[in-house]
This record gives structure tokens, sequence and C-alpha cells, in this order.
């Protein structure tokens, strides 16, 4: 049976000729990568063990057992990697896996569905909700304000976007892009 898995970090490509892997890590601390015991592949059937080199440009530089030269890194660009839920710790109140959140139903303030999140996107400059809604995806800053009730035991969060987010582009804006 495959173990109940949290996604850690992603391989982001190659760097240099000697295997090493440029790593984007979800974990709070990256350096935490792996302390949590080996990383896993999405489906749990592969370990991988590995040192931190160093980070650059906001990501790890990491060296996975196995893959010893610019080839190997480069054939596992792309690669998912997950620790076991259970090798974690409970996180606190207000503070969630982004794992956690995916797949959880989003309702407006006054009730009204919204959608249902699709992902997590921390891109630096904060977190946003990727939310899937009838109408398409739709952004929404993961903050207090934004998104001021999170409920993962009953499987909702309660959206409260800021002003505009849900209008649509104004007719020039569209214009714009021919």
């Amino acid at each position: 049976m495959v173990p109940d898995l949290v996604f850690v970090g992603v391989v982001t490509g190659a760097r240099g000729l000697k295997g090493e892997l440029r790593v984007k890590t979800f974990t709070a601390e990256p350096d935490a990568l792996f302390d949590y015991g080996p990383l896993l592949s999405e489906d749990g059937s592969k370990t991988y063990k590995g040192k931190i080199l160093g980070q650059a440009k906001g990501q790890l530089l990491v060296r996975l057992d196995g893959v010893g030269n610019r080839d190997q890194a480069d054939a596992v660009k792309g690669l998912k990697l997950f620790v076991p839920r259970d090798a974690l710790p409970t996180p606190d109140e207000d503070e969630f896996y982004y794992d956690d959140l995916i797949g959880l139903q989003a309702e407006l303030v006054d009730g009204t569905p919204f959608g249902t999140i699709h992902w997590v996107l921390d891109a630096g400059a904060g977190v946003s909700l990727e939310i899937q809604t009838a109408d398409g995806t739709v952004l929404v800053p993961f903050t207090k304000a934004a998104v001021p009730v999170v409920s993962v035991t009953e499987g909702k969060v309660v959206i409260d976007p800021p002003d505009g987010l849900l209008e649509p582009p104004p007719p020039e804006a569209a214009q714009d892009k021919n």
C-alpha cells in the first residue's frame, strides 16, 4: 500500500556536469528537505537519498544518490519529491500543508459555491490558490483577508475576494491581446 505522501519538492533542472540538481522546495525551511528521511517518488515506489550542496537563485543545489552526470540529471528534471505524511510534524493551528488544501471546496463569504482548489502556487512573492470554477481558473491570494476560513476537516475554504478579482477584464484589455 502506498503511504500517505506530502509533496515537498521538485527537480527543476541540472546544474553543471557532475549530476547536481536544482530543486524547488515546499518545506517551511528549504534546508529541511532531507530532515524527514529519504525522499520518495509520487507513487512511493522509488526512494531517493542525497544531500544539499548549497543554494542558488532561491533553489537548493542537491546531489541525489545514483545521479552522477549531466545526462542523468537531465533525465530526472520534473521529478516530484515526496515524504510520508507521518514523518512530518502536525501543523499548528492556521498552518496547512499545501497538499491538504488541494481538492477543498471554495465558497464565497455568502455561502455561494465558488469552485475547487486545484493547485497552490508559491512564486516567492506570496502564495496563491488556483481555484477551478465553472467559468475557468481564478488565482486567489492565500491571505487571511482573502481566505478568512480554512477548514480541512470540513473540506472547504471561504473566499472573500479582493475588489475586482471576479470582475471580467475591461473591453479594451481584450482588444489589446489581438
